[in-house]
Formats: structure tokens, sequence, C-alpha cells
């Protein structure tokens, strides 16, 4: 069966064996990472729940293992991770490196949506801080666990929403324009450029790990519903998730199959396959040209090793 005939019939049901692999799920308490953590678990994957509410976490967990109560060799951990807080990062990293000698698969799953704009203590738009530049430091500080993996991944969590965004540069903060959407956008663009780059940098590199992106399509994850905005809330969140979103079960398929399809190569991304990739089973889909280009890449790379005080030591690719 060719890797097409496979997407199109693809489910969770689909993994493979996953006991004595060890996963992160960042943002796994809720949604498509709680979504994530089920199937994982079910087919006996140990996964370690990075949620910034550890009381949560420990809900989830207690939901999911009994669900599954003959799922997995271990139980579910649950660790405290704040993408918006370069301390909490590092600690988590810390924490990892001091109990797990691997990791196999990364999946930056967590973000917050079209909120108010707001500035960390660190002066980073929030957005942009929790969506795309939290994730590249836990990336980078967690890089030689996944280089001990087996099969490592890192799968990156992007949206459809990237085709409408770009960077700006001078002026990623939105001092001097900024909508709650847009900056939205502008993260999942960023996540894109990201996980593009970084597959281009570990290939130069010799890496076995893999990078790959996803995107749920249109799913109800209850994002839609903490957006500062009335309007946006009654459209994506009430209109929208009513007529056409699919459960974060579904809207989990696309980071599931990167995450476990055996023989993936990397750079891909992979999406839902209906009308507009908004639902359907998962397939590689296209990137949009302007995350694709290398240029960009290169300087969004070096603007968060620059603003997260994490480098990687990858070599750039030609």
């Amino acid at each position: 069966m060719t890797r097409e005939q496979r997407e199109r019939q693809w489910t969770a049901d689909w993994i493979r064996d996953l006991d004595g692999r060890v996963f992160v799920v960042t943002g796994a308490n809720s949604g498509l990472g709680l979504a994530t953590t089920r199937a994982l678990v079910r087919r006996g994957g140990h996964v370690i729940l990075a949620v910034r509410d550890v009381e949560k976490g420990r809900r989830a967990v207690s939901d999911v293992v009994a669900s599954h109560p003959d799922g997995g060799a271990r139980q579910p951990e649950v660790r405290h991770l704040d993408l918006a807080d370069p301390d909490s990062v590092r600690a988590f990293a810390d924490g990892m490196h001091a109990d797990h000698g691997h990791l196999d698969v990364l999946v930056n799953n967590a973000g917050v949506m079209a909120l108010p704009r707001s500035l960390t203590p660190y002066g980073h738009e929030l957005q942009f801080a929790c969506n795309h530049l939290g994730h590249f430091a836990l990336t980078g500080l967690l890089l030689d666990l996944l280089t001990a993996g087996r099969d490592p991944r890192v799968v990156t969590v992007s949206s459809v929403n990237h085709r409408k965004a770009g960077l700006d540069f001078d002026d990623l903060t939105g001092e001097r324009r900024y909508s709650p959407m847009g900056a939205y956008n502008q993260s999942k663009f960023a996540n894109a450029v990201f996980g593009r780059e970084l597959h281009r940098r570990l290939t130069e590199a010799g890496s076995p790990v893999r990078s790959l992106l996803a995107h749920p399509g249109y799913t109800a994850t209850g994002l839609q519903m903490k957006s500062s905005s009335a309007l946006l809330r009654l459209l994506l969140g009430r209109v929208g998730n009513a007529l056409l979103a699919q459960t974060p079960e579904q809207g989990a398929l696309p980071q599931l199959y990167a995450a476990t399809e055996p023989g993936l190569p990397g750079g891909l991304f992979i999406g839902p396959s209906g009308k507009g990739e908004l639902r359907g089973t998962p397939k590689e889909v296209e990137l949009a040209p302007p995350a694709a280009d290398p240029a960009t890449g290169r300087r969004l790379w070096e603007l968060s090793e620059e603003a997260t005080g994490v480098r990687y030591g990858l070599p750039a690719s030609v």
C-alpha cells in the first residue's frame, strides 16, 4: 500500500505499538494536546504532559488513565511548562535531562489565540512568545535527548492560517499596528518557517532527528472561545464550531500521523485532506511559499536565538 493510499484511510487505530517510546506533548491537558495524549497512551507510549496548569494536567491524566486502563507501560507524567517564560522552559528541560536519558518525539502543540496585545516581562508579544519563541527554545534545549531517541522527531503544529500572514520583522511586538487575529496568524507563520528551517539545518548536520509540520484544520478545541473579541468568539467559536469544525480527536490526526507513521521523511507538512484542508484524514499538504523561503528561515532563526538565548549549534543550510 502506498503512502497516499494509507493517508486516505488513516485513523489513530493505525498507530503502531509505541511501547518504550517517550513523547513530550505541550499543551496536553485539553483540546488537540489531550486528544494526542489519549491516542499515544492507548498505543503504549509514555507521554509527558507539558502544561502551564499542573492541576488541570493531573485531572487530564486521571481521565486518560480511566479511559485507557490498559494503555501504556507507565502512567503519563505531568510537568509544568510556561512557554512564555524562558526560565520555565529551561527548568522543564533541566528536569527532562535529570529524569530521562532520551526523548523520541516532541510535539510542539500548545498555543494561544487572538489575545489583546500584551508583552512578556522580556518584551516579546505574548502570542509570538508562547506559540513560537517558547517552542524554539524548548526544541533546542531538548535536541540532545531527541538525538539519543529512536526514530526521533519534532512535530510543530502550525495552522492553515499561516497562509494569511508573514513576519513583520520591524514590528514583531505590534507596537505600530496590532490585531489579535493578525498576531496569531503571524505566530503560526513563524511555526511553519521554524519547522522547515529546522528540517534544513538537521539535514545539513546529518542529524537523525526529523522535523515535520502539521495543522489540524478547523477543530473545535475551545481555543476560539478564549479570544478577546466577542465577535470572534461568536463567529469562530459558537457558529464555526457548530457548523464546520471537527472534533479534537479528528483534528489531532495530522500531528499523530506526523509523530508516529513509520518512514516519513523530514520536512513534510501534514494537514486534513478535505476541502480547504478544514477536515479529513491526514495527507501531505503544501507549505505557503513565503514560509519555505530559506532567507526568511535564516532571519527568523537568528532572531529567535537572540531572543531566547538558545543556540542549537546546527549549521545554517546552504
